[in-house]
């Protein structure tokens, strides 16, 4: 059935103290970016819970937004009738008709705000109890743990009926915990990581290093189409494309095999950092999980690091793979990612990279390329796009004929 309002209830925000109005305000926001394209839809956060007015909108379409949105504990799609028994009985025959099936066990629980409505909570459970069983006779009332528990909130402005109670994702609201950047390529691990970070409050930019014509666009589609993905928990998310080809063919030219990867990194991080700068980033976050590859040893993190002192989050880093996957199924990211669309990282990885680099011989071989000159031309060419929930970049077709290239 279509319900008329979704009962949004909050999950740590509870334990927030003075910030909650802070936090509430945030998630409130978040809420209205998620369901931008129901524009009927009216949001409304209050202290202890947000209402959903959805004015027509499809009930399911809007649960299945908010159950992504980051800081909700669980909703409840209600349904609001007129201030008397008979609207009252109408609608709990309208839904127990969809939910009670023979042999279940309902209850009914009243609360009643609006002091001035004639019936009391009592006669409110007693009475509308005694309807339902007398049209489902094969019923049975249960007061502890029953199949179904049928609420009714009597309010000013109405009656408000309601017998699910929905999981949502948990977590902070995304902003509340300031602002990271996500070194996102087109793999497993990042997006799994963007996703965890964001679960903890953090907004999220996506940092893409992008590097035509070694690259393909539909690498960079793959890389916007997974931010969008992300998006879904937030609302939307600031993609940013950095030029990464100049400075892959100035490392080859110049520094040795074994070194190429990690030197790759050191100008990545560098130039997340100076984005990071620009844009308010307060950390850099990464889908680095230790020992997967070689530029994932503790050696060579220490080595890539060393280039700045701004915090690197790296939520999977102690995950195994499969624990990374069975997220990235859970987040719908992992079909995606295992497109064979190659990123900058897989084209121009050398055959044996050092697992263990030296730190010095590391600072030594950048110092033959001009890391100021390179990275001011690539910051001077970042694109950035505003990606919404649910945003579509790749094109089928073109997807499909690249796979038999």
């Amino acid at each position: 059935m279509e319900y008329t309002e979704i009962m949004v209830r909050y999950g740590e925000l509870s334990t927030k103290g003075k910030n909650r109005k802070d936090f509430i305000a945030r998630l409130g926001g978040n809420i209205r970016k998620s369901l931008k394209d129901f524009e009927q839809v009216v949001v409304h956060p209050n202290r202890d819970r947000t209402h959903v007015t959805l004015n027509g909108a499809s009930s399911a379409a809007v649960i299945a937004r908010l159950k992504r949105v980051f800081g909700i504990q669980n909703l409840s799609p209600m349904l609001k009738v007129e201030k008397s028994m008979e609207a009252v009985q109408e609608g709990a025959l309208a839904m127990m008709k969809e939910q009670l099936k023979p042999q279940m066990t309902f209850k009914i629980n009243t609360r009643r705000s609006d002091k001035d409505f004639p019936i009391n909570t009592d006669t409110m459970n007693r009475e509308l109890g005694g309807f339902i069983l007398e049209n489902f006779p094969e019923s049975q009332v249960k007061m502890k743990n029953p199949d179904i528990t049928l609420r009714v909130e009597i309010r000013s402005n109405g009656i408000f009926l309601t017998s699910e109670v929905i999981d949502g994702a948990g977590g902070l609201p995304v902003g509340t915990a300031g602002k990271g950047m996500m070194m996102l390529s087109g793999g497993i691990d990042s997006p799994v990581a963007a996703y965890l970070g964001m679960k903890r409050g953090v907004e999220m930019e996506m940092v893409h290093f992008f590097s035509p014509p070694y690259t393909s666009e539909q690498a960079l589609a793959k890389a916007k189409e997974l931010s969008g993905k992300l998006a879904a928990y937030s609302g939307n998310v600031q993609f940013l494309q950095v030029p990464f080809a100049e400075i892959q063919e100035t490392i080859k030219e110049k520094c040795p095999e074994g070194y190429l990867m990690t030197i790759q990194r050191r100008m990545m991080l560098r130039l997340t950092v100076a984005l990071a700068q620009r844009r308010g980033g307060l950390a850099i976050f990464n889908g680095e999980s230790l020992g997967q590859v070689a530029s994932q040893t503790m050696e060579s993190m220490m080595a890539i690091n060393d280039v700045t002192t701004m915090p690197i989050i790296r939520p999977v880093v102690s995950m195994d793979k499969n624990e990374i996957i069975e997220i990235a199924k859970e987040i719908d990211t992992y079909d995606l990612s295992i497109m064979p669309f190659e990123d900058c990282c897989t084209i121009f990885a050398p055959p044996a990279p050092k697992t263990r680099p030296d730190l010095e011989k590391a600072r030594y071989y950048e110092s033959k390329i001009d890391v100021e000159g390179l990275m001011k031309r690539a910051l001077d060419g970042v694109q950035v796009t505003n990606i919404h929930a649910g945003e579509e970049f790749l094109n089928q077709n073109e997807e499909v004929f690249a796979e038999l290239l």
